[in-house]
């Protein structure tokens, strides 16, 4: 009888057949998710029963899911995070929990880009306007000149902070456990958490959050920004105070924000209403090459594990 294995993210093998193949000619038995969206947990019991392994997004495993899959040997996250997963619990259950740092650094570096410019050049106000037949020039900013803030240089903060370097801009950086000879390397200047806001132009974010998951920034931390700073945070969501982000932007204290994670997602919140925010649905590892990768790195790292 062939092992199975549940392949929780609804987007799974949508970019490339090459991790169902891997499973398939390893001969495990696929249970997809059935739904298009994120699994609750009553859902991931349902169609995890029986299976040895978990292919996981962020759906979540919980003590009382592990506790209904008396056979589930490993989770292998498509993806970095883990805060989803109980790992103390999955500890003393003896279940593996392996995940794919490096498959989504480059594609959350680039989004952090492609956001900053769009929010500088006003590029969705302008799309939007015109194909509502208004032509209507947008007025942005430069990237020149900039001092760019990174809060978090792990692997994709410092990948981040290299690509804005590469443009020829002043960037600070801030982490618990800073790379002094990285930043060295690479012309980074560390400060602390309080100086980076301060004196940043433009703040990315590339931090896990707060573990007890209060706001690391928030309306404390925006009355230290400049006047007229630009937030990107692709990070988590609920990172940012999302009330206190709003009333920034509304009251022009911050020039304009880039989001692609929320606390509660889907997002339909206030922030949709102002017109200098630009929004995404959670798309920092949709990029199809580095999709791709993630969904056979946690393949493989699921067959290693159980065979271990």
């Amino acid at each position: 009888m062939k092992r199975k294995i549940l392949l929780s993210p609804s987007s799974f093998g949508q970019v490339g057949k090459q991790p169902l193949e891997i499973l398939e000619n390893n001969e495990f038995e696929i249970i997809n998710n059935p739904y298009g969206r994120k699994l609750t947990e009553d859902e991931v019991i349902e169609l995890g029963r029986d299976c040895i392994g978990i292919v996981a997004g962020v759906e979540p495993l919980t003590s009382r899911v592990m506790d209904a899959l008396p056979d589930l040997k490993c989770i292998s996250r498509v993806g970095v995070g883990m805060d989803s997963v109980d790992l103390e619990y999955a500890a003393k259950k003896g279940i593996k929990v392996v995940n794919t740092p490096d498959g989504p650094t480059r594609s959350v570096a680039e989004l952090t880009l492609a956001l900053t410019f769009s929010m500088l050049r006003r590029i969705p106000q302008a799309d939007a306007a015109l194909k509502n037949k208004k032509w209507e020039k947008q007025t942005g900013n430069l990237l020149h000149q900039k001092t760019i803030g990174v809060v978090g240089l792990g692997r994709i903060g410092k990948m981040v902070a290299e690509m804005f370097r590469a443009f020829g801009n002043a960037v600070v950086g801030f982490d618990i456990k800073p790379d002094h000879s990285w930043a060295n390397e690479n012309g980074v200047i560390l400060k602390s958490f309080e100086e980076l806001l301060s004196i940043s132009d433009i703040i990315t974010i590339h931090i896990p959050g707060n573990k007890d998951k209060t706001p690391v920034i928030a309306e404390k931390e925006i009355g230290i920004m400049k006047k007229g700073a630009f937030l990107v945070n692709i990070a988590r969501g609920g990172v940012v105070d999302e009330n206190a982000l709003y009333n920034a932007l509304k009251e022009n204290k911050l020039s304009a924000a880039a989001i692609d994670v929320f606390s509660e997602e889907p997002y339909y919140g206030p922030l949709c209403d102002l017109k200098n925010v630009v929004l995404t649905p959670h798309i920092g590892s949709y990029a199809e090459e580095g999709k791709l990768q993630m969904e056979i790195d946690a393949v493989n790292n699921l067959i290693n594990e159980l065979k271990k």
